[in-house]
């Protein structure tokens, strides 16, 4: 049968398949939103009482109707900003697993998104703790954070290395004052972000 572009595509949205720059999304999947974020002394901005990475995940998790799973560390992280560097450039040496409170039954999900704020180039040390914990085979991952400006650093391939048979789609990073001082322009750039992913 001679089938022209627009009928195969007729025909896959009528099957519930949507396409988007050649990448398929089933229309059902199931979404979480996973992430870290600290509160108290934050360098730049103040002492802020919810963290950064929380409020871009909340977006997140509005815009695209997915769950939402804060991993929060057993033993809080100090609120000071000089005493949580000593302690997360300990971890990060130490290569430590802080365990989190509670858990979540990642086998429900197709795709999850997991944020954190960037601490010496890399994710906090918990969201390896995370990461290691379940099983994240044939799950697709999307990096989010939040940092001074340093991108997502190495992290997407840092989780690609700890979860090599997920697939790690392209993630993004928002700017954490912009993120604490700018809703308006925090919740455009995650939906840019999440229409770029054709999750919206």
């Amino acid at each position: 049968m001679n089938m022209t572009r627009r009928n195969f595509l007729k025909l896959a949205g009528a099957a519930g398949i949507l396409f988007s720059f050649g990448k398929v999304r089933a229309a059902n999947e199931k979404i979480l939103v996973a992430y870290y974020s600290r509160t108290g002394e934050e360098y730049g901005v103040g002492n802020i009482t919810k963290g950064n990475t929380a409020i871009v995940a909340e977006i997140i998790a509005q815009k695209t109707g997915g769950d939402i799973f804060e991993i929060k560390p057993v033993t809080p992280y100090p609120a000071g900003y000089e005493e949580c560097k000593k302690v997360a450039s300990r971890e990060k040496a130490t290569k430590a697993r802080p365990p989190f409170v509670g858990g979540v039954e990642i086998s429900n999900y197709d795709l999850i998104f997991v944020g954190y704020p960037i601490w010496y180039g890399d994710a906090p040390q918990i969201v390896y703790t995370f990461l290691e914990a379940y099983d994240f085979g044939g799950k697709k991952i999307v990096p989010f954070c939040t940092s001074g400006g340093s991108g997502l650093s190495s992290t997407d391939q840092n989780i690609s290395l700890t979860c090599p048979t997920a697939q790690i789609l392209q993630g993004f990073e928002i700017h954490g004052a912009t993120a604490q001082n700018n809703f308006s322009r925090t919740e455009s750039l995650v939906v840019e972000n999440l229409k770029r992913l054709n999750l919206i």
